[in-house]
């Protein structure tokens, strides 16, 4: 290798370690303090921009080989290591240039759009997180530092969809929005574990034609169609596309400028990305080309026929943006990775155009509309236009598919354990007496330790959902999670006993979350009085220092990289082997329905409508 390359290699870093510090930097200023807040994220912005322009020149001066670089490892067994590594090449070059001027350019609007706005600084500052995350994801080297972008990206989505979170809708669907991500999150760790197994190692992204030349000499390919199916599978949910769609539009509640930066032109092309990064491993099977291809058209189809009748110009431009993707799908299953990104560059600068003067053209057509307003005449439909005109207003029913054979019976079988809720004592006393009890039936020999795994893996699950689904009190709900992980510890500890200190960074982190949230939950049910899970109480409107502390005691429970337990979940889902199906089915359940019961608890305690000691109520309508 040149030295020129190893200098390069060594220094990419940088485009990670601007952004995180500079988000390091954010925290540091008060909200009022507008212009030192926007000095720093704009020095920021031109340094980042100038350093991608750079280091891209030189790049394609030298030879534009591709560079991979091993930062750190973070924690190495026998059969797993977990390290950052860094990977550069044209793919990388082209998402780092178009996010560094969309990044200038949408945080310069946002200095003036924003001006005295109530959450100046919380918006650059998750501007800025999501930077770090994006980078991280588009410079990865390994599936484990894409997951770890992949991570942030849905946290700062999340958190920017519910900015003003003191009104109903924003929280709901940033909620809903996080809810699909979630099934993304899950896939994406199926192709990791897929992965591990297969190739006895974790794998760089410059091994991926080995994996594929695996995958192509095997007579059964049915490891492969899993790989690729989860990665198609975690790109539609991420790109929005068919029937996923609908999250795009609801994902439109935060302010302006971070819709344009999040769902007009980065985050929602990260899709398209997994698919050109993961392209040796998909393209030589002719199902997931086909699948790909058949995804792109449905949303491209649907979409355009939602757009058009939209009243909303933001829902215009959501699926209008879904519609693009759709055909990006189409060119990159037909190996027309250039032309993708050529559209990609040019979508995401339109869509961003379009959002950031959304408001300017709206208030034109308004003063249009008063002054110089002539009805259309009225035209016959026929039955395929009203049809389509139909489907359209109603979203082709994406919405109340999704709930309706997703999450609704999933909130059945959560209701059907709702009495451990109300004692989580009982569940505890339980779970004590099955440990005992399947301990002894184990040395009679009546029962293996794989019914054992499967049985507490079963045991988390009922757990984590009559969490997800209970409207009793915050606290009962928030021991059922520990109770969940403790169900999910033993079932770890069945399957491989011999691994205590992989299990030691999953149990300490899981604790350490756990007993500040509760400490915190008593501490606002003294201020506040019972805390309920009926309805969304706001108390963050008066306790933000607690309501910003519980919220990353949320993320901690739930395996966010911020403690331990987020290695520690990634090594010991290694240690369920691809025979034990059923084992893994019952994990991807408890870790989506996880995030998701523990995100409603804040949510639910700390968002939302804000109902004050006088009895004025914030209903649903405002």
């Amino acid at each position: 290798m040149k030295l020129s390359e190893i200098l390069l290699d060594q220094i990419l870093i940088a485009f990670v370690a601007i952004p995180l510090v500079a988000y390091l930097f954010s925290l540091v200023w008060k909200n009022h303090q507008e212009k030192q807040i926007s000095l720093l994220v704009q020095i920021t912005k031109i340094t980042y921009l100038a350093f991608a322009l750079v280091f891209a020149a030189i790049w394609i001066i030298i030879g534009s080989g591709t560079l991979q670089f091993d930062f750190l490892t973070l924690y190495e067994t026998d059969a797993f290591v977990f390290a950052l590594q860094f990977h550069y090449d044209y793919l990388s070059l082209v998402f780092s240039i178009v996010g560094a001027f969309l990044f200038f350019m949408v945080t310069t609007f946002s200095k003036f759009y924003l001006h005295r706005d109530e959450g100046f600084k919380r918006f650059f500052s998750t501007i800025l997180l999501f930077s770090f995350g994006y980078n991280l994801i588009i410079f990865a080297g390994n599936f484990e530092t894409l997951f770890v972008g992949w991570e942030i990206i849905g946290l700062t989505s999340f958190l920017l969809i519910a900015f003003y979170r003191h009104r109903y809708l924003p929280v709901k669907n940033a909620y809903k929005t996080l809810s699909n991500y979630r099934l993304s999150d899950m896939a994406l760790i199926l192709v990791m574990w897929m992965v591990h197994h297969y190739m006895h190692k974790n794998v760089s992204f410059t091994e991926l034609p080995a994996v594929a030349a695996k995958i192509a000499s095997d007579e059964n390919q049915g490891t492969g169609l899993f790989i690729a199916g989860m990665i198609l599978f975690a790109a539609v949910v991420k790109s929005a596309q068919f029937p996923f769609t609908s999250w795009l539009p609801r994902s439109m509640e935060g302010p302006t400028s971070s819709t344009a930066i999040f769902y007009g032109s980065l985050s929602v092309h990260i899709g398209v990305f997994v698919l050109l990064r993961t392209m040796p491993i998909w393209e030589p099977l002719p199902v997931i080309k086909w699948s790909v291809l058949v995804f792109g058209a449905l949303t491209a189809i649907i979409s355009t026929t939602i757009a058009r009748i939209q009243t909303s110009v933001k829902t215009q431009i959501a699926y209008s943006s879904a519609a693009q993707i759709g055909l990006m799908f189409i060119e990159v299953a037909l190996g027309w990775d250039v032309l993708a990104l050529i559209h990609f560059a040019g979508n995401a600068f339109l869509r961003t155009y379009q959002l950031l003067v959304s408001p300017s053209v709206l208030n034109y057509l308004l003063h249009h509309q008063i002054f110089h307003y002539h009805p259309p005449k009225d035209k016959p439909l026929g039955r395929i236009q009203a049809t389509l005109y139909t489907l359209g207003v109603k979203e082709w029913n994406m919405d109340i598919n999704m709930y309706k054979y997703v999450w609704s019976p999933f909130k059945w079988i959560g209701k059907q354990f709702g009495f451990m809720g109300n004692k989580p004592f009982y569940a505890f006393l339980l779970m004590s007496v099955m440990i005992r009890g399947t301990s002894m039936l184990e040395k009679r020999n009546y029962i293996t330790a794989a019914n054992i795994t499967t049985l507490f893996f079963g045991i988390a699950l009922a757990l984590t959902l009559a969490a997800f689904s209970f409207r009793g009190k915050a606290q009962s709900a928030w021991k059922l999670l520990l109770l969940a992980h403790l169900g999910l510890f033993f079932g770890f500890l069945t399957a491989a006993p011999e691994k205590l200190t992989d299990m030691y960074l999953y149990v300490g982190g899981i604790l350490a979350a756990f007993l500040t949230g509760h400490f915190l939950l008593r501490f606002t049910e003294k201020k506040q009085g019972e805390l309920t899970l009926n309805q969304f109480s706001g108390l963050g409107f008066r306790h933000k220092n607690t309501a910003l502390a519980f919220l990353l005691s949320t993320i901690g429970i739930i395996g966010f990289p911020i403690t331990t337990a987020f290695i520690g979940i990634d090594v010991l889902f290694t240690y369920i082997e691809t025979s034990q199906a059923m084992d893994m089915v019952l994990l991807i359940l408890s870790f989506i329905f996880l995030e998701l019961a523990a995100i409603r608890i804040y949510l639910r305690v700390y968002l939302g409508p804000y109902q004050d000691e006088h009895g004025v109520i914030a209903f649903r309508s405002s």
